[in-house]
């Protein structure tokens, strides 16, 4: 199954900002604080995805009675949803340690964005009745790889601060969990109907960067 959304981010290189990944955790707040934190898109409580995050999933849930009872998606909803997509990709990259530049505030040219398809002209009505129960398991899922996650996170952080470097198989990890979680985000946001994998490689088709330990 090919998934309908996906990750793009550029491989940084061997030397890394060494003081950017000091500071992170503090530069990373005010994006924090509209998009919600690095690892949690849709937690227990309505302020963990941030405020647009928070004002996305609003949407979804109009959009979601617009959808079960009319059979059409509210067309104004959407680019609420996909300027959300597009920014929490962006800070994902730089929370997560995939990037070093200080992301745009909104929109803006970044080394990594998330492609998400056009709006479908038809809906699966069950499936979006259904979204919930569907994302269940995405959720726990999800909930056991972002414990990974911070793990990483901290050890990408020491590295860098200490070394400069992050090692390949780190930044995969990474880059691949940050991957998941944005399809789905996509998917519980209503932007489209298609099932999510589970797959962490699921941008394995696709082109990957060359990595000086892979010649």
């Amino acid at each position: 199954m090919t998934d309908l959304v996906h990750f793009h981010v550029d491989y940084p290189g061997r030397e890394r900002d060494r003081w950017g990944a000091v500071f992170r955790p503090v530069l990373a707040i005010p994006h924090a604080i509209f998009v919600g934190g690095p690892l949690v898109g849709f937690g227990g409580r309505a302020w963990n995805a941030g405020a647009l995050g928070t004002l996305a999933l609003v949407c979804a849930i109009v959009d979601w009675f617009a959808i079960v009872f009319t059979r059409r998606s509210l067309a104004g909803l959407h680019n609420l949803k996909r300027f959300y997509m597009g920014w929490r990709a962006r800070f994902l990259a730089y929370a997560c340690f995939l990037r070093d530049e200080y992301p745009p505030f909104g929109d803006g040219p970044y080394p990594a964005s998330v492609e998400l398809p056009d709006d479908p002209e038809q809906r699966d009505v069950k499936s979006v009745a259904l979204r919930l129960f569907l994302l269940f398991p995405h959720i726990v899922v999800m909930a056991c790889l972002l414990l990974a996650q911070v793990v990483v996170s901290i050890i990408a952080w020491f590295s860098i601060a200490f070394t400069r470097r992050l090692s390949d198989s780190l930044w995969r990890f990474s880059r691949d969990v940050s991957s998941y979680v944005l399809r789905v985000e996509a998917y519980a946001l209503l932007i489209h109907d298609r099932f999510p994998s589970f797959s962490l490689s699921a941008e394995a088709g696709r082109t990957e960067p060359v990595f000086a330990g892979d010649a």
